[in-house]
């Protein structure tokens, strides 16, 4: 396997063909010597390559780490590809006539040759450290962050001091000579996962959109060539940032870097794996170099103020601001999910305007927007604004609730630690697949749903877990992991690995996530089919508790030690916190309850008389229209700010009807009249029609008729409602020129045969009020909100939500601090020497949010200056 891999000696004699070759095309030279006097080889691409300095430059990486030998043979494949593709590929033509590529393949040679001669797992330089002890991380000498180490037998030795090795000073003058450089990837072994630069804040970066949309625009190119897809992972909150490393250094330089980590295993089996590794990230590294441009200096500058103007449950409307230049227009794009790619295929509109309204959107649904200029005359693009994130309103008939298990109730047992699982419960993460170790895992989960209706009807349900680490799923493209209902029954004790591995499963949710697309730092979710929400409603029905199995693969291939999967749990000192818990999202609705309102009033309206107690429609003997009028009181209704009408229809019989060959039709009106007179009726303001009009036939054929409202019309019959008047309409007749023809459709005295129906659900319409008295302080070096709460009795908590940069105007506006009825927080991992928003949202029980009550945090050093937004 290992002969299949070159050397590094065959690296750079491949370099010098390709400059023979490819003259005007690639230049090669060594940046420096290590400590065994090998050459450090960079190798410049770029169309009329003398000229590459004036142009954007990509940065490439790789093999920092001996036993990482994707690097190294991505590299060399990456410089084959473009010099063999240029004339005949025109996205690689123009790629490198705009773009310049520096490249790498091997940053560590002293150690990638140890590692291939001697010690395969070698990781580090080969410095002599003097205590017959050798090698450097180099990956942890560079100056940002770095932390000096004095175990020098460490896999993770920083060195004597940042850039004590040739190797890491040699990248440093090189990038610190070339400012042209504004993307830099660092590429790695294992675990297929991009990890995007950090400032060591666990907060949001204005970059911070460009860098996880890079990596999800190479994502989308890999998943085209195999599926795969890469995880995405910034350090979070507690996780300790590494220290010391390149990509921080190209980061603390302006560059927009990456990490990327390849494959399952350091030294993969080339033919069946490695090989898979380069083709995939071939197009990955193209659509990387075609972005170089777009960060420059060149480059159109950022939109500013990114936001949402206006939410509904089926429209979004979004507004920015940015200096006038006609040769400027914007792109705008509309993920689902987090951390998903900005291509063709999701942009939602290009204008020159500053607003944008985004339609025909599902109700009760998280939105991603991401929005840059373009220069129309160049195609040059401005590097990303923050993303916009926006939840739309639920439908009217809609609940939802997000439900988080309790500490005790969610966790892992594992086949070989029977005696320790129940510590496996509300601490740190769920280990789920098999190993070595602890032979088969699964994951546990218990949601209390008593909060919901037990006559709920189920319209949407996700269960969604956050991948937190998958370095021990070591085999490509094996196993897959699945949720599934199990019966309570069958289970007394949930940390009992015997009762959990031999219960009963009654469902497996939708479909299973397979190995190649279970991604680190992006949320994984489980969508419920028609029959699990069924399946739901039952367990609601008869259990406000409802029991989860997580379940990876449960055994493993010969010669190989674990295909185990890590889940944030949420809680516990290793625990993400509340963001990154398990959960379950529900939508609902309830059954609908019914009401029949017998008309108050019903009238026949002559031109020369009015006749009550009796519904008449039709032409009188002069051709005059005779209109039939029915009142209904409303004030059978619950409370209107808490009624949603789902459902309405009038339904009336006819008694007689005079016989006519006429095409004669008729139709009713929902109206507005003042008093009830022949002219009032024909001066109305009609609100709407209600239903189809009945023709003649229908007339004859049946005696009932319903006239059902549309969507309109129900809205309006809501307004009627709050606003406490009587609900007015009139039947008539459409067809003209026809004498003495009526249809009498009420019985004198009988006016149950006319009858307004109404079906109607008990939901708050309203938000409810604000909070009152936002404070912002400093104590003990974190921030401290408080507020005064509503006294509504329909108050259920307060979400309060952080944006580094921007007032946030809806929930999911940026980062979620707290959620719950208290009237204060703490921002623990919120940085006090960084300016940022805060909003404060009421809820209630549907969920309904109040308008936002901001405050801004404005720091200079230590002092903190608060101004309530």
């Amino acid at each position: 396997m290992k002969q299949q891999y070159k050397s590094y000696q065959q690296t750079c004699d491949f370099l010098e063909d390709c400059v023979r070759k490819y003259p005007d095309l690639i230049k090669i030279k060594s940046i420096g010597k290590t400590w065994e006097n090998r050459d450090i080889m960079l190798a410049t691409i770029s169309l009329n390559v003398e000229q590459s300095h004036l142009k954007p430059a990509m940065l490439y990486t790789g093999s920092i780490h001996a036993r990482e030998w994707i690097g190294n043979e991505l590299g060399v494949a990456f410089i084959e590809y473009l010099l063999e593709n240029y004339s005949s590929n025109p996205s690689v033509l123009k790629t490198l006539t705009k773009n310049t590529l520096y490249i790498v393949p091997c940053l560590n040679p002293d150690g990638f040759e140890y590692s291939r001669s001697h010690f395969s797992f070698w990781r580090k330089n080969r410095r002599d450290n003097g205590d017959g002890t050798f090698g450097v991380d180099l990956n942890r000498n560079f100056s940002i962050g770095y932390q000096k180490s004095n175990n020098t037998s460490s896999n993770v030795h920083s060195g004597p001091h940042p850039f004590s090795e040739p190797e890491t000073l040699a990248m440093k003058k090189f990038v610190d000579a070339h400012e042209n450089i504004t993307i830099a990837l660092d590429y790695h072994s294992q675990g297929n996962v991009f990890f995007p630069a950090h400032k060591f804040k666990h907060e949001s970066e204005i970059e911070g959109t460009d860098l996880n949309t890079l990596c999800a625009n190479m994502n989308y190119e890999i998943q085209k060539v195999t599926g795969r897809k890469y995880g995405i992972h910034r350090g979070k909150p507690p996780t300790k940032l590494i220290s010391g490393s390149g990509r921080e250094y190209y980061y603390s330089r302006g560059i927009i870097s990456v990490v990327v980590e390849v494959g399952t295993r350091n030294i993969p089996d080339f033919m069946q794996n490695m090989q898979e590794s380069i083709d995939e990230n071939i197009p990955a590294l193209l659509r990387s170099l075609r972005e170089a441009k777009n960060y420059s200096k060149n480059a159109p500058k950022r939109v500013n103020n990114f936001s949402t103007s206006n939410v509904s449950k089926n429209e979004v409307t979004l507004t920015w601001d940015y200096p006038e230049n006609k040769d400027i227009y914007f792109q705008v794009f509309r993920n689902t999910e987090n951390k998903e790619s900005c291509t063709k295929n999701n942009m939602v509109c290009e204008t020159y305007n500053r607003t944008f309204t985004d339609i025909q959107l599902k109700s009760s649904t998280s939105y991603y927007y991401y929005i840059r200029a373009v220069n129309n005359l160049t195609d040059v693009k401005s590097p990303y604004a923050p993303k916009a994130k926006v939840r739309t309103l639920l439908d009217d008939d809609e609940f939802a609730k997000t439900i988080f298990p309790n500490p005790k109730s969610v966790g892992y047992v594992a086949q070989k630690s029977i005696e320790t699982n129940l510590k496996h419960f509300g601490i740190n993460s769920l280990f789920i697949g098999v190993n070595e170790t602890k032979g088969k895992s699964f994951g546990v989960m218990e949601f209390d749903l008593s909060s919901i209706p037990k006559n709920a009807i189920i319209k949407d349900v996700q269960i969604s877990l956050y991948p937190l680490n998958r370095v021990n799923a070591k085999i490509e493209k094996f196993g897959e992991w699945k949720v599934s209902f199990i019966d309570q029954e069958t289970v007394s004790q949930i940390s009992d690995y015997d009762q959990i591995n031999n219960a009963t499963i009654i469902e497996t949710l939708g479909d299973s996530i397979p190995s190649e697309k279970l991604t680190q730092g992006i949320w994984s979710h489980w969508n419920f089919t028609g029959s699990e929400k069924s399946i739901l409603e039952t367990q609601l029905q008869n259990n406000s508790k409802v029991l989860f199995k997580i379940h990876g693969p449960e055994v493993l291939p010969d010669g190989r030690d674990s295909q185990m999967m890590m889940f944030d749990l949420g809680y516990g000192k290793f625990g993400g916190g509340l963001h990154y818990r398990p959960n379950i999202d529900i939508t609902y609705t309830i059954p609908s309850t019914k009401v029949e309102i017998k008309a108050s009033t019903i009238s026949s309206i002559y031109e020369d008389n009015i006749n009550t107690n009796e519904l008449i429609c039709g032409f009188d003997k002069n051709n005059n229209k005779i209109y039939g009028l029915m009142e209904f009181n409303l004030d059978c209704l619950p409370d209107a700010n808490k009624t949603v009408i789902t459902n309405s229809y009038i339904q009336i019989k006819n008694k007689s009807a005079s016989k006519t060959k006429e095409d004669i039709r008729y139709n009713v009106e929902f109206v507005e009249l003042n008093g009830s007179s022949y002219e009032s009726m024909q001066n109305r303001e009609r609100i709407e029609f209600i239903g189809y009009e009945v023709s003649r036939s229908d007339i004859q054929k049946k005696k009932t008729h319903k006239f059902i409202f549309d969507k309109y019309s129900t809205m309006a019959l809501e307004d009627i409602h709050n606003s406490k008047k009587d609900a007015k309409f009139i039947i008539k007749p459409t067809s003209s020129d026809i004498k003495n023809h009526i249809v009498s459709w009420h019985t004198t005295g009988n006016q149950s045969q006319v009858k307004l129906v109404v079906e109607y659900i008990n939901k708050r319409n309203e938000s409810v009020n604000t909070i009152e008295n936002l404070k912002c302080t400093v104590k003990r070096g974190k921030i401290n909100l408080t507020w005064d709460s509503p006294s509504d009795e329909d108050f259920s908590g307060a979400y309060v939500v952080r944006n580094r940069f921007r007032i946030p105007k809806s929930p999911l506006d940026g980062d979620k601090i707290y959620a719950g009825k208290d009237n204060y927080t703490i921002d623990d991992f919120g940085s006090i020497d960084i300016c940022k928003y805060y909003s404060v949202f009421s809820y209630d029980d549907v969920p309904n949010y109040s308008q936002a009550v901001s405050i801004k945090y404005d720091s200079n050093g230590s002092v903190a200056c608060l101004e309530v937004c």
